[in-house]
């Protein structure tokens, strides 16, 4: 079969699988009776999460990414580099963190109990957007930090030698990078907090904590009504599409001028307010990242001896689980890493994966038992949410290696298998590592359709992971969440470091 009928097979699945599971909810919702007050105290609270879980990400990420951009200290680079870890990192094993940390016996109550203030909850809408922020501030930071980065150095050499004060100099040149910066950081978090079910799953604390990903998922495991879930999967759907296609308009606004690419230390950089504020936020930033990845590994360490075989045997799931989505995510991208490809691969940020599972749900049920497949749908719906993402890491490097070696190609008269294996796939093979290793490490954590699926001979790490906190074995959760986190991270530096092996970098 030539290369290009991979293509073809690659973007009719992929198309396949947004058309028939959304067509298939579009029929079932015709059945439905109405909105029910819940409904709509879903919808609001949703709406309601998601603004202020963008806000309190991007106005936190300010003054932390300007901190960052004018600092040089020891451990920089690598405070950077961890703040791409939340992206990576199971979302049940961060929320087992912040409960270590803010939870009704976590570290900060204890610390706060002989001062005699009251207990911090974390349940609720406080606990939701806590959970979310510690997730999206880091990449609000990235991206703010990218802009700032992106400014001219000649820029704030210009505003020195004018004696502007930090007043002017934040009018004049910060200011007008941030107008083009936050709208975009804000809408992309935006999005994401759209379809949050892991958060409000574990830290909602009640009905009037429930996002619409949340009732979904509801009106299939308790109540079987794929009528009202079909429906509410319709409206989540048409959220993330209002919801994208802004992100992608406000994201394409220009940020900077151009410049020499010289390193200018700035004026202010000296300044003793400016510095204190500076390790202020770096330091405060440092210890919310780091302070539930501390705890975990520490309860973890304890617990980790106490698990059972079931903890197991969920972990083999989840490995498997994770082979098979990064190995379909890859069968797709690689054909897929163009430019009307990407395009296609962005349905995966749009189409919620409870909507997914749903129409996969109804399509397979009258031929098969859906809860036996609960794995490969897992697997299926994982690597399609995550082929956005991988797209994006092999398209700018696949097109270079086309235009770069397409006369070479045409002089050698190489044939399709032969320019894959002998020039495409050597050349892909560091951003393909990488790649592969996100999509490992997303799919090894993720507590979403197999929460709609599994029973207890299928469930996976995560779930399990869920499954002991609601029976309250803290302590054998702890011991799964550290053995989740050392499997996730594992499998992405297997591959990550798979692709970089040969390579200057």
């Amino acid at each position: 079969m030539a290369p290009r009928a991979f293509s073809i097979i690659a973007a009719l699945t992929v198309a396949g699988l947004v058309i028939g599971p959304v067509t298939a909810v579009i029929l079932r919702a015709e059945a439905f009776s109405g909105f029910r007050p819940a409904d709509w105290q879903a919808l609001r609270f949703t709406l309601l999460q998601a603004t202020l879980s963008g806000l309190f990400s991007v106005l936190l990420a300010v003054p932390l990414a300007r901190a960052l951009a004018r600092r040089q200290f020891i451990g920089r680079g690598l405070l950077v580099a961890l703040l791409g870890a939340p992206f990576i990192l199971p979302v049940i094993v961060a929320v087992l963190g912040l409960l270590a940390v803010f939870g009704q016996s976590g570290l900060l109550n204890r610390l706060l109990a002989p001062l005699g203030v009251p207990e911090v909850q974390i349940y609720g809408l406080h606990g939701v957007l806590l959970a979310h922020v510690f997730f999206n501030l880091p990449l609000a930071t990235r991206l703010i930090l990218q802009g700032w980065l992106a400014v001219p150095a000649e820029q704030f050499r210009l505003a020195a030698t004018l004696g502007m004060g930090r007043r002017a100099m934040w009018l004049s040149i910060e200011w007008p990078m941030l107008r083009g910066i936050v709208p975009g950081a804000f809408a992309v978090i935006f999005v994401i907090c759209l379809s949050s079910f892991a958060v409000a799953l574990t830290l909602g604390g009640g009905p009037r904590a429930t996002t619409l990903e949340l009732a979904i998922y509801q009106s299939m495991r308790f109540d079987f009504d794929l009528a009202r879930a079909a429906v509410l999967g319709l409206v989540q759907l048409a959220l993330a599409l209002t919801a994208g296609l802004i992100a992608l308009r406000v994201t394409a606004l220009p940020v900077a001028a151009k410049g020499l690419d010289r390193q200018v230390p700035r004026w202010d950089r000296t300044d003793r307010w400016a510095i204190c504020t500076d390790a202020a936020w770096i330091a405060l930033a440092a210890l919310f990242l780091l302070a539930p990845l501390l705890m975990v590994t520490l309860n973890g360490l304890a617990g980790i001896t106490t698990l059972g075989s079931s903890v197991w045997q969920a972990a083999g799931h989840s490995i498997l689980v994770a082979l098979g989505s990064t190995a379909l995510c890859l069968f797709w991208a690689l054909p897929l890493a163009t430019r009307w490809g990407e395009w296609l691969g962005l349905a995966g940020i749009a189409l919620s994966p409870l909507v997914l599972g749903i129409g996969l749900f109804l399509i397979v049920r009258p031929f098969a038992n859906p809860f036996e497949l609960a794995l490969y749908v897992t697997a299926t719906v994982n690597a399609f949410v995550s082929l956005p993402f991988v797209l994006r890491i092999l398209r700018p490097e696949a097109e270079a290696i086309r235009a770069d070696y397409k006369r070479l190609r045409d002089a050698l008269g190489l044939s399709g298998w032969a320019w894959l294996r002998w020039v495409f796939l050597p050349r892909l093979k560091r951003p393909l590592g990488f790649a592969a290793g996100l999509t490992a490490a997303l799919s090894m954590g993720d507590l979403g359709v197999i929460a709609l699926f599994a029973d207890p001979d299928r469930a996976t790490l995560p779930l399990k992971v869920y499954q002991l906190m609601g029976a309250y074995r803290m302590e054998q959760a702890a011991g799964a969440a550290l053995l989740l986190l050392c499997l996730s991270l594992g499998l992405f530096w297997l591959f990550d470091r798979g692709g970089r092996v040969g390579s200057a970098t």
